[in-house]
């Protein structure tokens, strides 16, 4: 037992939010440690070690932005289906289509940076088109509108994405980099679990005015563009080699046989895992109130941000293949358990068991993607593995879109589980393992 863990042991309920010695106390990774309450498995993963300040000022970016987009997010299926009349095919369309433009845009982009040797203009642009987007929901008539709106935002979202993970591991050492994306992902979990909240809150205030909140989201969106511009500084852009600075067919081959295999596994991941549209839904189909259906999301997003800094700590320890496995177990049983759902409970018992699944793989799969590519590839890497993602999560979303218009939830939701156990096969021969340890 470490001196920590036992003064933690020891010391009253009160004092285990802060079990550790005073000149610690500046350390980011134990505020860390405050913020939730003193939570055990944070303490355990506390380190004296600090992560780079820019890396808080970008979890605190994504926060903020979470925050906007989640409330919009976390009513739009309901707003398309109850509202406008729109079938779940068209919203497994549209949630695919925005999704997947992300994961693409993500190759020109992550090249760009490459190219230019600075990611923040890249983020700064990304950022404010997600927050210009915002009106255009509130706006919407119909399907086509929203599908606009959805594009635009998820356009901006892959604009910045991979230059941010980028610039992460640009801002952090190899043994720092499980840390500084788990952070960055807890930090953007509690914006989409606050972000569900306040939709909850204004739905009651404005009386399911769904325009009204969708409106408000734009603030969230201002305050991030806003702290990305005053407290993000990124390093001086390394020299880059002659010939190397821009995306080519020779970038296929030079990136190594070790990342084109995290990208394989991830393909597989993601067509296991369709939109939480679908999830949303399942709440309204077993009689959750519209105005509570956004705690779903909230639920989730609380698992998410409470999971994946430690996930992302302890994959340095450990090897990230062994975190992934753990992750496909717990989609499988979120899988489960919305296929078979009655009540709402059960649905957020799902929801929880999903974002447990999310904080054990997302932020692992940018620490994988940081370790097999090489730094003047790196923005290229993370946007060749977002093109990939970005067709697949559009086919799964179609896909469970049209499994639910013609069999019924259980049936989307069970097929989401015999995809999970193909992935995990998948896993299985590609042995990524043997790359992680």
């Amino acid at each position: 037992m470490t001196r920590s863990e036992s003064i933690s042991h020891n010391r009253s309920p009160l004092r285990q939010s802060c079990p550790i010695r005073h000149n610690q106390m500046r350390s980011p990774s134990h505020i860390m440690v405050n913020i939730f309450g003193g939570l055990p498995i944070l303490i355990i993963m506390a380190t004296s070690q600090p992560l780079p300040k820019a890396i808080w000022a970008l979890g605190f970016v994504s926060l903020f932005m979470d925050i906007s987009s989640e409330i919009i997010h976390s009513l739009l299926p309901l707003f398309m289906v109850s509202v406008l009349g729109a079938s779940l095919t068209t919203v497994g369309f549209i949630e695919g289509l925005g999704e997947g433009l992300a994961l693409v845009v993500r190759v020109l982009s992550g090249s760009l940076s490459d190219k230019l040797g600075r990611r923040k203009i890249l983020l700064v642009a990304g950022y404010l088109m997600g927050t210009l987007s915002k009106p255009l929901f509130a706006l919407a008539q119909g399907a086509g509108l929203i599908a606009t709106a959805r594009a635009l935002d998820r356009i901006g979202k892959g604009i910045r994405g991979a230059p941010r993970d980028a610039l992460v591991a640009d801002l952090t050492p190899k043994v720092q980099r499980g840390a500084a994306y788990g952070l960055r992902q807890s930090l953007d979990s509690i914006g989409a679990f606050v972000g569900p909240v306040l939709a909850i809150v204004l739905m009651g205030l404005l009386a399911n005015d769904f325009r009204a909140v969708f409106w408000f989201a734009v603030i969230p969106g201002a305050v991030a563009v806003m702290m990305l511009i005053l407290f993000v500084k990124e390093p001086a852009a390394p020299t880059v080699p002659t010939g190397e600075d821009h995306l080519s067919a020779n970038d296929i081959p030079s990136l190594g046989a070790a990342y084109w295999m995290v990208v394989a596994t991830g393909i597989i991941f993601t067509l296991a895992r369709f939109s939480e549209a679908f999830l949303l839904v399942r709440a309204q189909d077993v009689g959750l109130a519209a105005h509570w259906i956004p705690g779903m999301l909230a639920i989730l997003s609380l698992f998410y941000a409470l999971g994946a800094y430690p996930a992302g700590r302890l994959s340095d320890r450990i090897g990230r293949g062994r975190l992934l496995n753990a992750g496909l177990l717990l989609l499988l049983l979120s899988h489960i358990t919305l296929a078979m759902a009655t009540h709402f409970t059960h649905v957020a018992v799902g929801a929880a068991l999903w974002g447990l699944h999310m904080a054990f793989t997302q932020g692992i799969f940018a620490a994988l993607i940081a370790d097999s590519a090489g730094h003047h590839r790196r923005g290229t890497a993370f946007g060749l593995f977002g093109l990939a993602s970005g067709i697949a999560v559009l086919l799964a979303s179609v896909i469970a879109g049209l499994l639910w218009d013609h069999y019924g939830p259980a049936a989307t939701f069970y097929a989401g589980a015999l995809f999970t156990l193909l992935t995990f096969l998948g896993y299985v021969i590609l042995r990524l393992q043997r790359m992680v340890h």
